[in-house]
């Protein structure tokens, strides 16, 4: 359902018949819009990749930010995590079945981006 939008006694814009539920946008915002989101399902997308390989992958984002969005992902199932046993021990991290299926939204994404003119302050 669209909501519409009317003006209240003050002439305050109002949502009228809102959706209870998020729209399906805002549902795959919530999924893969998060800082840093993208970038790392991207990066995962040829084969797996080490904790530390991929922390120097995504340059911007500190380590303790992508700790918390890969755990955030491994629990929504987008992503998967391997503990290797070497010395010393180390994690490697792989998308999934679940997580490749963004990757076509995020390819858009990407190409829509490319087309942006260099100046975009975005």
């Amino acid at each position: 359902m669209r909501a519409r939008v009317e003006e209240d006694e003050r002439g305050r814009r109002l949502a009228v018949d809102a959706c209870d539920t998020p729209c399906a946008i805002e549902r795959g915002m919530r999924i893969i819009g998060g800082k840093w989101t993208g970038s790392i399902l991207w990066h995962l997308k040829d084969e797996p990749v080490r904790f530390n390989d991929l922390s120097r992958m995504i340059a911007g984002a500190s380590k303790k930010m992508i700790t918390e969005r890969l755990r955030q992902l491994e629990a929504q199932g987008l992503v998967h995590r391997a503990v290797l046993e070497t010395s010393p021990i180390s994690v490697e991290y792989s998308i999934t079945e679940f997580g490749r299926s963004a990757l076509g939204v995020l390819d858009q994404l990407r190409l829509w981006s490319e087309r942006l003119p260099e100046d975009f302050a975005g």
